[in-house]
Parts: structure tokens; sequence; C-alpha cells
């Protein structure tokens, strides 16, 4: 009986042990992959680089074979030469992904280089906060840049603004999911002139995104995002119907309304404001698509726009909303319009001095804050740029908050401040001799 007892006991000890070796080897089985080492740019950038190195490792360029060489060049081979690395563009991306590059190609996006170029202020304000990417040039970086472009940022300084593909997509891991989280685009579609992710994330859609992703609803419940509504199928070109500045021609039937949207096509600088016709500043709106000036470019963007929330809602509810938000614009603009005839009085009577830069005498928002005429200006801009912002995009994005005491109520504050202004500065203004 003994002899059977240590027979069994060794026995286990034995099965035991086979087991621990079959548990280690299924875990080298199924543990992830040691990382690639072989290849001397890793090996290298492990230690000068890590996070990089890191990002690369989790990349499907990773898993495909698509290494360093293939977009960096070979030219760079030690720490010395790190300048020798070429910065891929998006044309180096388009040897791979064409079809995304074309459609990138005919978007907004590819427009923002431009419009921050064409924009009076940006050759006004710190060029560290423009072209160098940490203010306005942060976000509209993005565009093909043309070789003198290039040429001309490199000079400057500036050597890491080159791509447009990794503002959505960083590098190195260039994930497409990231791209696809609508967080992807909070990083420039947020604050102060523009706050669609802040709308978004407090509106019933965002609501229900982020209910989805806590598990609180069944994965095939319907919660829009960013890129469902306006980069839908994976698309990489976008537009929209009223595009940034809220104005499209021609001009709408009623007539105040069409006189409203004048007014403010003239503090634009896209109308004269004296005689009422287009300036250069119209062919540079066209140039970089800033507005839709037909009606059929604006149907096409609005169908679209249809057909994509019928997939949740009824075609006649959808149309409807939409509609409510034309119509808040139409009331915007109303105010918007009365605040900018009270600061072109005082230019008028020559309360405010017009600036040199300007080109009339008259309110010009494409200088923003730096207005060169007087407080009353900033306020106005403020009105236009800020809260009438809000209070057309608070109705687009369904957010009632951001329509009401963030837009509407915060312009009809703002009027009632440039009124006021507009009296103690007539007021107290003492006429040249």
């Amino acid at each position: 009986m003994e002899e059977k007892r240590i027979f069994a006991w060794k026995g286990r000890v034995l099965l035991l042990a086979m087991m621990g070796m079959v548990i280690m080897a299924a875990g080298q089985v199924f543990a992830e992959p040691p990382p690639k080492t072989e290849d001397p740019c890793i090996v290298c950038h492990l230690k000068a680089t890590p996070g990089l190195a890191a990002d690369w490792q989790a990349s499907l360029h990773s898993q495909e074979g698509i290494g360093c060489s293939e977009c960096h060049g070979d030219k760079h081979q030690t720490s010395k030469d790190s300048n020798l690395a070429r910065l891929p563009d998006e044309h180096v991306c388009a040897e791979c992904h064409q079809e995304q590059f074309d459609q990138f190609a005919k978007g907004k996006h590819n427009l923002g280089w431009s419009s921050l170029n064409a924009l009076p202020i940006t050759h006004m304000e710190p060029d560290i906060l423009m072209e160098g990417g940490k203010g306005c040039g942060g976000c509209h970086n993005m565009g093909i840049k043309s070789e003198a472009q290039k040429k001309d940022q490199l000079a400057k300084g500036y050597r890491y603004q080159n791509n447009s593909c990794d503002e959505c997509h960083t590098r190195h891991s260039f994930s497409k999911k990231e791209a696809q989280d609508p967080r992807a685009c909070e990083q420039c579609h947020m604050g102060y002139d523009h706050p669609q992710w802040e709308m978004w994330s407090s509106s019933k859609h965002g609501t229900r995104y982020f209910v989805k992703q806590g598990g609180n609803l069944p994965q095939k419940a319907p919660a829009p995002t960013c890129q469902l509504c306006h980069l839908p199928n994976g698309t990489h070109e976008n537009r929209t119907a009223w595009g940034f500045l809220g104005v499209r021609l021609p001009l709408p039937e009623d007539k105040q309304w069409a006189a409203d949207r004048v007014t403010i096509l003239k503090a634009l600088g896209v109308l004269d404001p004296e005689t009422g016709k287009p300036t250069p500043r119209l062919e540079a709106v066209k140039t970089l698509d800033l507005a839709r000036l037909t009606e059929e470019a604006w149907k096409t963007e609005r169908e679209a726009m249809v057909k994509r929330c019928t997939a949740c809602h009824a075609e006649q509810y959808a149309r409807r909303q939409l509609e409510m938000a034309d119509e808040m614009m139409k009331h915007a603009d109303r105010l918007m319009a009365q605040g900018i005839e009270t600061v072109a009085g005082l230019y008028k009577d020559g309360t405010i001095k017009k600036p040199d830069h300007y080109a009339f005498a008259y309110p010009d928002f494409l200088y923003f804050k730096q207005t060169g005429g007087s407080y009353i200006d900033q306020v106005l801009f403020r009105m236009y740029m800020k809260y009438r912002m809000r209070a057309y995009q608070g109705l687009f994005h369904v957010n009632p908050d951001y329509a009401y005491w963030y837009g509407w109520a915060a312009m009809t504050k703002s009027l009632g401040e440039i009124k006021e202004l507009a009296q103690a500065m007539r007021a107290t203004h003492k006429p040249a001799k």
C-alpha cells in the first residue's frame, strides 16, 4: 500500500509538472510577439524615441512589413545626420493610399493652410502662433502644400509641417480606428469660434455615443459621430452646406434677410461697403471654397446631409430640423446686421478713424481682434465669430444650450453693449480740428 501511495504521489507531481510546461508553452504562443529588433532603425529608436518606435510596432504598417525607410528614406543612418531623414508629405502616403489622397484633395480640410494664409490677420500675428503651428497653424496646417510653400516653411525652421494625414491618423501608429473616433476631431473643432466638439458631445447624439461606450446601449444602437455625418463611409472629402462663414449665394427672396446678409458680406470685405460691388476677396472665397455660391452647390450638400440623417430619422423630420437651423441663421443675421450698421455709422461720422491697413472706413472681420479701430470693433467681432457661430451651429448640432445661452442670448447682449458703447463714444468724441 505504501508503495502505491508513493507511486500515485509521484504521478501527480509529474502530471502537474507537465501541465505547467504546457501552460508556459501556451503563454509563449498567445503572448504578444517580441518587438522587431532586426531593423537597425528600430533598434536605435527604441532608445532614442521609444514612444515613436512603440507606435510603429503597434501599427498595421509594422504588421505589413512597411518599415522606416519606405516613408523616411535611407539617407539617415546615425544620430548625427537625423536631418537627412525625409519627412513624408501626403504624396508619399498616396503611393499606397491614392483613393484617400484624391478624396482629401477635393475636400475642405485640404484648404486649411491656404485659407489661413489668405487671411490678413495671419500676417499681423506672431509667426509662431500661425505658421509655427502653436496657434491657428496648429490646425490650419492641414492642406497639400506646394514645393515653394514647403521650402518657405523649412527656411523658417518649421520642419514638421509637411503632412496632413497625421492630423487625424497620428504618427507613427496611423490608426484607422483613431481617425474614426470623434475625439480625433476634438483637437481642432472646439473652442472660441467653432465649438463643434462641445456642442456634439453634450447633445443627444454625443450622449448616446458615450452611453453606448459605457455598455449601457446595445452595440447596434445608433450613436452618430462626427465622422458618420461629415465623413460617411470613410470618405476623406468633407464639405458643409453653409460653410464656415455661414453665408452663401444667391441672396434669399426675403428682402430683410437679403439686406442683412449683404451687410455681413461687407463686413467680411467681400463686398465694397460703398458700392456694394464684389472686391478681390470674393475670388479668394471662391478659390478656397469658403461658401456655397450657387443654389445647386448648396442643395447638393443639403441633400447629402438629409440622406445621412435618414439613416436614423424620417426624412420629413430631418428636413424640418435643418430648416429650423436655417431659420435661426436668418434671426442671427438680423442681430448681426444691426451691430455692424451701428459700428459702421461711427466710421462714417468720423467717431472712429479708419485704420491705415483697412481698405474701407467700415468694420472688417478678417482682422479679428486686431481691428486697429477701437474696442467696439472687438465686441462686434466677438458677436460675429463667437456668438453667431454658436447660435446657428448649436441648432445644426442639436444643442439647445449652445443655440440659446451661448449663442442667441449672447448676441442680444452684445448688441446692447455695442449700442451703449456707440452712444458713449459719440458723446465723448472730439472732432479733429
